[in-house]
């Protein structure tokens, strides 16, 4: 193969991937003229037509399908192999993509980091905070953070938080106008905060378990959301019960704002893992993450 290849197939790669000609363009750091005629380069030593073009978009054809798949596996692996060499360096370098919930990011990742960042000036971090079940692997992210029992079969998981809970709660005053719920059957009788998921768009269903029985509650109310910030405000209001993780209302249930029911249906559950595919090469900058953020309690 010569040099010549790898860079219309590197040029390929970029456009079928951002479905764009201006982005790939940008991303290469070359002009959209150049890159046309690097791909009609391409296809036309090839014989096939790998994109197709109209005024509003680009993606490939069945012959550009089958390459991009050819093509993605074997440049990451090549990009991973380029990483492991990192490991000859006397100091850890490099940018590593994660991807967490905003609640992971506080809780585990931001204290790590600042400690990683501080030691490692070489070392480059990129946190994208999304609440989305991202797929790593599509985004050319690195590693995600999810719950231990969200995290799929066919990655290594690294446990780096302790364990959370659930909290049902509601404001003092809330419950000088309604009776503290003994059971989730009574939530039907309540003002109950729905948390809208970012993702599918649904309404979470409020997750319990007491003994070994697991249930789930779809609750009703007057407001609804998609942060939890405002549904843990909302409570404190005197809206209703909302249902947030324990460390997020901590103060207000010390300081008396907030009371906590149903905390017998509300047992812990595994914390925070990062997540990576299992064909990784750590480099030796991922390995000193991974080091800082393993979970030691």
């Amino acid at each position: 193969m010569h040099r010549e290849d790898l860079v219309d197939l590197n040029a390929f790669l970029a456009v079928a991937e951002e479905r764009s000609f201006t982005r790939a363009a940008a991303k290469l750091g070359t002009s959209q003229s150049a890159l046309s005629h690097t791909i009609r380069r391409l296809e036309a030593r090839i014989g096939l037509r790998l994109l197709t073009r109209t005024t509003r978009s680009v993606s490939p054809t069945q012959a550009g399908e089958r390459l991009l798949a050819t093509l993605r596996p074997a440049w990451d692996s090549i990009a991973g192999e380029l990483d492991s060499l990192g490991e000859l360096r006397a100091t850890p370098a490099g940018t590593i993509r994660i991807t967490a919930s905003a609640h992971a990011a506080d809780t585990v990742l931001w204290p790590a980091l600042t400690r990683l960042l501080a030691a490692y000036p070489e070392i480059r971090v990129e946190l994208s905070v999304d609440s989305g079940f991202t797929d790593i692997v599509a985004e050319r992210f690195d590693a995600g953070v999810r719950l231990g029992e969200a995290v799929a079969k066919d990655m290594v998981a690294v446990r780096i938080g302790p364990d959370l809970r659930m909290a049902a709660v509601a404001s003092p005053g809330y419950f000088r106008d309604h009776p503290v719920p003994r059971t989730p059957q009574d939530l039907a009788q309540h003002n109950c905060i729905n948390l809208r998921l970012r993702t599918l768009g649904g309404l979470y269903a409020w997750e319990l378990e007491k003994a070994g029985r697991e249930i789930r509650v779809r609750v009703d109310g007057q407001f609804t959301c998609n942060s939890i910030t405002t549904i843990v405000r909302a409570a404190e209001a005197g809206l209703g019960i909302g249902f947030v993780m324990a460390d997020q209302v901590q103060a207000q249930l010390a300081d008396g704002r907030l009371v906590q029911v149903l905390e017998d249906w509300c047992p812990p559950f595994p914390g925070y893992h990062l997540y990576y595919p299992s064909r990784r090469q750590p480099s030796a900058a991922f390995a000193v993450l991974v080091e800082a953020l393993r979970h030691r309690g």
